[in-house]
């Protein structure tokens, strides 16, 4: 694979998967270290299959656009609010609120593995194999514009409630990420959850 194992940039911080009963699965990824400093993005992917990127600027949107694939992108800012256990996320399109539950195993599991460790590709790589019991869940591959991409996951709690509108629309209650996204090579676990995750693109 094309620059496999050479690291460009590295993206830390925290990735919710939520799906809803009205069929559209929502992505959030909160950054609090980035080359573009911190920031936030939602990815969007309806029942229909249209995929709609949410990014607070020119510079970050053409960034993941050029990493993933979207059917629409629209700038407008994505402000994220962190109270305890509760998220609430908006935009001029959006407005998400989720509350986290008490890790399980898998979060502790991920908690028990080093940093230094946890964030290696060759690492990421090994453990891929168990994350494909996943369905839909990967930890690296090929993204867009020949790059590569590795997600080292570090944390992993469930998400117990969660509503949310877009556009106007009300998307119900929480529901599994089915069928899983499709804005790049992987997507989020089936259960609604939030994980704290590094990710390296090369």
């Amino acid at each position: 694979m094309k620059n496999r194992g050479r690291v460009r940039w590295i993206f830390d911080g925290r990735i919710a998967g939520i799906g809803t009963a009205s069929g559209t699965r929502l992505v959030l990824g909160c950054w609090t270290h980035s080359p573009f400093g911190p920031f936030a993005d939602v990815m969007a992917e309806r029942r229909d299959g249209h995929r709609l990127l949410l990014a607070p600027d020119r510079r970050t949107a053409r960034f993941v656009a050029a990493t993933y694939s979207f059917d629409e992108v629209r700038v407008e800012p994505v402000r994220v609010t962190v109270r305890g256990d509760h998220w609430t996320v908006t935009s001029d399109s959006l407005t998400l609120r989720f509350t986290t539950g008490r890790r399980g195993p898998p979060g502790l599991a991920l908690r028990a593995v080093p940093r230094v460790l946890a964030t290696r590709p060759r690492w990421i790589e090994a453990v891929g194999l168990p994350a494909r019991l996943l369905r839909g869940v990967r930890t690296c591959g090929t993204a867009g514009g020949g790059r590569h991409e590795w997600y080292g996951a570090r944390d992993l709690r469930p998400v117990r409630d969660a509503g949310a509108v877009l556009e106007g629309e009300d998307l119900g209650p929480p529901a599994p990420v089915v069928p899983p996204v499709r804005f790049g090579f992987g997507s989020t676990p089936r259960r609604p959850c939030l994980v704290r995750v590094t990710t390296l693109v090369g």
